[in-house]
């Protein structure tokens, strides 16, 4: 016990000069914490990464942010020319959202932008799973060809549409010429001029140009499935379409869940092609809620209710954009 205590005696004046000789600058001999001598180096790491980071917080605020609130608020505002004017905007409440559900032509707008939809992404992901098959076997020039079929989705929408529309002219057009030839058709079809055909138009034109997007991812997808599996179902007995339904498109389905998600946010805001290729017409027959939105807005400008279809189209981005985030999210747990 003596023992004991010698030390703790002797140890006890070491201890205390370290504390004095720690706490020099510390108030009343209390005890800094170890991070408190590198807070001032700290901070400054810190305002360095904030200097960086600023910039991009501005464009987005200025350019996503700033935009997106300003036309939720429009949607329920009674915003028209002459606001720009007075100034005043009076807030109408869901008015905007109560007179674009009564308009007879939103219907039709809903119907035909389920139409151009489902039919743009059935017919993509179909055209780009097959391509995506056939050029993962090895042959002569295959990644020259396969760089080429990737020109539709580089070339700007306002460039291909406009090649299209040319394309479909009743009488000089390509498209017809070509179908005349084959004799698959007997006379031109109005492909722009008809209620009947103009959204189908738009449908292909689209359908063209998502058709490389799916075909690189999805090729990807396949390039990641082992080829061991492929081998012990041909010694299994295994067909071609066995092997395809069994394997390929099992393995695949994570990949094929992401590239429909996101086709159908990108189908279900595309305006671009739409308006150089139809311009929503004739009679509204091609319109979409993005085209009927520009509709509303800069042509009958009732900018109230165009930002009120536009909160609509937001609201769908919102929920595609969630489910995308979910698949992508079970796909990294099924990774790990």
């Amino acid at each position: 016990m003596s023992a004991l205590l010698g030390k703790a005696g002797r140890t006890a004046p070491a201890a205390a000069g370290a504390t004095g000789a720690g706490a020099a600058g510390a108030p009343g001999g209390r005890l800094l914490p170890w991070g408190a001598r590198r807070a001032p180096g700290r901070r400054r790491t810190g305002w360095r990464a904030f200097a960086f980071v600023l910039p991009a917080w501005a464009y987005v605020a200025a350019f996503y942010v700033y935009p997106l609130a300003s036309n939720v608020r429009m949607g329920f505002q009674d915003y028209t020319v002459a606001s720009f004017f007075t100034g005043s905007a009076p807030y109408v409440g869901l008015a905007n959202y109560r007179a674009v559900w009564h308009d007879p032509q939103f219907t039709r707008t809903v119907v035909n932008t389920a139409l151009f939809t489902a039919g743009s992404l059935l017919l993509q992901f179909a055209v780009g799973l097959g391509l995506a098959v056939f050029f993962r076997r090895s042959f002569p020039l295959g990644g020259v060809l396969r760089s080429l079929l990737l020109v539709p989705w580089l070339l700007p929408l306002v460039v291909s549409g406009t090649v299209w529309r040319w394309m479909f002219y009743n009488d000089s057009g390509v498209v017809n010429q070509a179908l005349l030839h084959l004799h698959l058709i007997h006379q031109p079809v109005p492909w722009l001029v008809s209620t009947h055909m103009s959204l189908v138009a738009v449908t292909l034109v689209n359908i063209w140009v998502g058709i490389p997007f799916n075909m690189v991812i999805l090729y990807g997808g396949l390039q990641a499935i082992p080829e061991q599996l492929y081998e012990a179902a041909a010694i299994d007995g295994a067909n071609a379409w066995q092997r395809f339904t069994r394997i390929t498109l099992p393995m695949l389905r994570p990949v094929s869940l992401v590239v429909l998600t996101l086709g159908l946010i990108y189908t279900v805001k595309a305006f671009d092609v739409i308006m150089t290729v139809s311009q929503g017409g004739p009679a509204n027959s091609s319109q979409t809620l993005t085209t009927y939105a520009y509709q509303l807005s800069f042509q009958q400008l009732t900018f109230g209710r165009g930002a009120a279809v536009g909160n609509l189209l937001i609201l769908l981005a919102v929920v595609f954009a969630a489910l995308y985030l979910r698949a992508v999210r079970d796909q990294e747990g099924r990774a790990r």
